[in-house]
């Protein structure tokens, strides 16, 4: 069981969440009263790759580990579809990739979540290295 400690309009509260069984059902101990929480189902994503707009809003510059190629109009991004750690990279700056290659390992929850391309194409850059932390929607690599 996983336990957490919350404060809410100033009352403190332990809870313990437990396994979820089959049936999507959470067992939940709150300041030691145990609840059964239904959870909703949540849809799986294998891959996120969006179309690169030109940008009509200038944002905030974010520090990445690695500097890449900016993305032009007509290339695509592949993104990170959930928090985790690149735990692998199988494609280099400049390699041709098909849409449904496997371009890196993203571990999130103790899992490994195959990222694909997406797109048939080059790979323009890449974003990360391996063992970089990274967040959902981040870039991962930009596909031309």
């Amino acid at each position: 069981m996983k336990e957490y400690k919350y404060k809410i309009n100033g009352n403190e509260y332990k809870v313990a969440v437990g396994d979820v069984d089959e049936n999507n059902v959470a067992s939940v101990e709150v300041n030691g009263k145990s609840y059964k929480v239904e959870l909703e189902d949540q849809p799986k994503i294998s891959h996120v790759v969006k179309k690169v707009a030109p940008a009509a809003v200038a944002s905030a510059p974010v520090a990445k580990k690695k500097t890449a190629a900016k993305a032009a109009a007509g290339d695509y991004v592949v993104e990170s579809p959930l928090p985790g750690t690149i735990k692998e990279l199988y494609v280099k700056e400049g390699q041709a990739v098909k849409a449904d290659d496997v371009v890196c390992i993203l571990e999130a929850m103790k899992m490994g979540n195959e990222v694909k391309a997406g797109k048939d194409g080059t790979v323009k850059s890449i974003n990360v290295n391996k063992e970089d932390s990274v967040l959902e929607g981040d870039t991962i690599m930009v596909i031309a």
